[in-house]
């Protein structure tokens, strides 16, 4: 199988066919010819390292929270919500979550009214802050101007997803895989789909990124230099009723170094509902998902795979 790569100075007609085929067949990209610049992907990297080689006990007095941010340790948190494999042993990775921190201009809703940051930021670390803060506007940045594409590769005006992301839920995942020593059925972080719309993943130093699209095999990703990897998650599979794939990946550190990852997971915000879209949709291929606002989605899958929630999707969602 070959991994699709886009290239963002492509014409735009060639740009949409490359989505639509990578996410109806693979559910995975890299994109190339981004117009960020590497630089401060560079940086963010630093940035994980530094915390990371911080004391424990230093790093756990940011400890995860109610509202999913902070510091996460290594083997604290079990995959559980994966329909390919049995997950039962804790994933070798420790992480760092940062929530929104602010709230975006001209934004009048419930939410943004009673707003207040989840962030845990650590006082021994002078810029951490203003890195994080920084490399998440970039991302979204770059998040946002995917989404004309989306909407064009589902036959949609290029408009369409921009009142869904006006207040993107989008989180950071600052994550750290040391060299392995697995035990059996152990990953870096198990097999598993994500929960959102779509998640960007610059390309590491280390490799480790490995997927598994439909009737295949688990293939490792390729090495794109200063590419950026892109896969959909669960909403957008049930908001285009199974057209686009949510593909199963896991990441393991087969080499004798560490390994940084910085995930950038971009969502509707927490309050729209999301219906079958209606190109995705007819009389031979009804909706097969009822609508869902992906707070409701996010809660369950969190607190399955981060506290002992129900792994078992709700019946209400089905």
């Amino acid at each position: 199988m070959n991994f699709p790569i886009l290239d963002l100075a492509h014409s735009n007609d060639l740009l949409v066919t490359g989505l639509q085929r990578a996410l109806e067949e693979v559910g995975f990209f890299a994109v190339v010819n981004h117009g960020v610049d590497w630089a401060r992907v560079e940086e963010i990297v630093d940035a994980s390292r530094r915390y990371h080689a911080r004391p424990l006990a230093k790093k756990m007095d940011d400890a995860f929270n109610a509202s999913f941010a902070g510091y996460l340790a290594q083997s604290d948190n079990t995959i559980r919500t994966s329909d390919l494999n049995v997950n039962d042993k804790g994933d070798l990775n420790a992480a760092y979550f940062m929530e929104r921190d602010g709230v975006p201009a001209n934004i009048q809703s419930p939410r943004a009214k009673a707003f207040k940051s989840p962030n845990q930021w650590p006082d021994d670390m002078p810029g951490f802050k203003e890195t994080l803060s920084a490399y998440y506007s970039l991302m979204e940045d770059l998040g946002r101007r995917l989404l004309p594409l989306y909407a064009q590769a589902l036959d949609l005006p290029e408009d369409y997803f921009d009142d869904a992301f006006r207040w993107a839920q989008a989180s950071l995942r600052l994550s750290h895989y040391p060299p392995e020593q697995r035990a059996e059925n152990q990953f870096g972080i198990a097999p598993h789909t994500d929960a959102g719309f779509l998640t960007i993943l610059p390309q590491s130093d280390v490799m480790g990124l490995h997927i598994r699209p439909p009737d295949s095999d688990w293939l490792a990703a390729p090495r794109v230099e200063q590419g950026f990897f892109i896969n959909s998650g669960d909403m957008l599979k049930r908001w285009t009723n199974d057209r686009f794939l949510s593909t199963q990946h896991m990441a393991i550190n087969e080499t004798n170094i560490d390994r940084y990852a910085t995930v950038f997971f971009y969502s509707p915000n927490l309050e729209y509902e999301m219906s079958c879209l209606p190109t995705c949709q007819g009389a031979n291929n009804p909706p097969k998902y009822p609508p869902i606002t992906y707070a409701e989605y996010r809660d369950w899958f969190m607190n399955a795979n981060y506290r002992d929630g129900e792994k078992s999707l709700p019946s209400s969602f089905a």
